[in-house]
C-alpha cells in the first residue's frame, strides 16, 4: 500500500502521479507491522518449595526426637524393672530398686510402734488401713482408729501429747493437729463416725543412722 507524499490520498503501487492532487511524487510504502516478538513464560518460583523443604525437614526431626525419647524411656524402664527385686514376708514388702530400698508394712501393730506417738487409750486399728514405707532415708507410717469417745476427747488427748504443735484446728465436726517437731512431723486427722469418732495418725520422718 503506498500514499500520496502531499494529500495523502491512497495510490495504486507503481503510480507516479496523485490521481486526486496531481502531485509527482513516489507513493511511500506503509511501514511494515513489526515481527510479534515471542512470549516466554515467567520462571516458577522457588520460593514456595524451599519452605515445604524446610517444613518438611522440622516435621522429620521432630518425629524423630520424638522415636528417640520413647525409645529411652523404655529402655530406662527395662533396666529399673530388670534391676528391681520384689521381697514380700507376709504383710511386709521390700523393693529394691538401683535408686533406693523401699519398705512397706501392713501390719496394724508393727506400724503402730512406728507413729512415734501413742495411741488414744481404747481405740481399735481399722483393718486393713495401717501402712508403713521407707524409700531411701525418708520414712511414712499411716494408721486408722475408732474411739467410742467423742472428737473433743481425741483431740485434746493428742494436744497434750504434742504441745508444740505448730498448727491445730478444730470445730464440732472435726479437728486437725500438725507438729513438725523434730524428729518426726506428725499429723493427725480427727472426726465423728456413728460409734464415736474416727482419727488418722500419719508420721514423716528422715531416718538416720542410729535409727535404721
Amino acid at each position: 500500500m503506498a500514499f500520496c507524499n502531499s494529500c495523502g490520498a491512497t495510490l495504486t503501487p507503481g503510480t507516479n502521479f496523485c490521481s486526486k492532487c496531481g502531485s509527482a511524487n513516489a507513493g511511500v510504502p506503509t511501514a511494515p507491522a513489526p515481527a510479534a516478538r515471542p512470549v516466554t513464560a515467567p520462571p516458577a518460583s522457588t520460593g514456595s518449595s524451599s519452605a515445604l523443604k524446610i517444613i518438611l525437614i522440622i516435621i522429620g526431626v521432630i518425629v524423630l526426637i520424638g522415636v528417640l525419647g520413647v525409645a529411652s524411656v523404655t529402655f530406662f524402664v527395662w533396666r529399673v524393672a530388670k534391676n528391681s527385686h520384689v521381697n514380700q514376708k507376709g504383710d511386709n514388702v521390700k523393693i529394691e530398686t538401683p535408686f533406693g530400698t523401699m519398705e512397706s508394712s501392713k501390719d496394724p501393730e508393727q506400724v503402730a510402734k512406728e507413729l512415734g506417738v501413742d495411741i488414744y487409750p481404747g481405740a481399735e486399728a481399722q483393718k486393713g488401713k495401717a501402712s508403713s514405707a521407707t524409700f531411701g532415708n525418708i520414712h511414712t507410717a499411716t494408721a486408722f482408729y475408732d474411739s467410742s469417745d467423742s472428737v473433743d476427747k481425741v483431740c485434746n488427748f493428742y494436744k497434750s501429747q504434742l504441745p508444740a504443735a505448730t498448727v491445730t484446728t478444730s470445730d464440732e465436726n472435726r479437728c486437725t493437729i500438725v507438729s513438725n517437731a523434730p524428729p518426726n512431723m506428725v499429723t493427725i486427722n480427727v472426726e465423728p463416725n456413728d460409734a464415736g469418732s474416727r482419727f488418722q495418725i500419719t508420721t514423716v520422718n528422715k531416718k538416720t543412722s542410729s535409727n535404721q
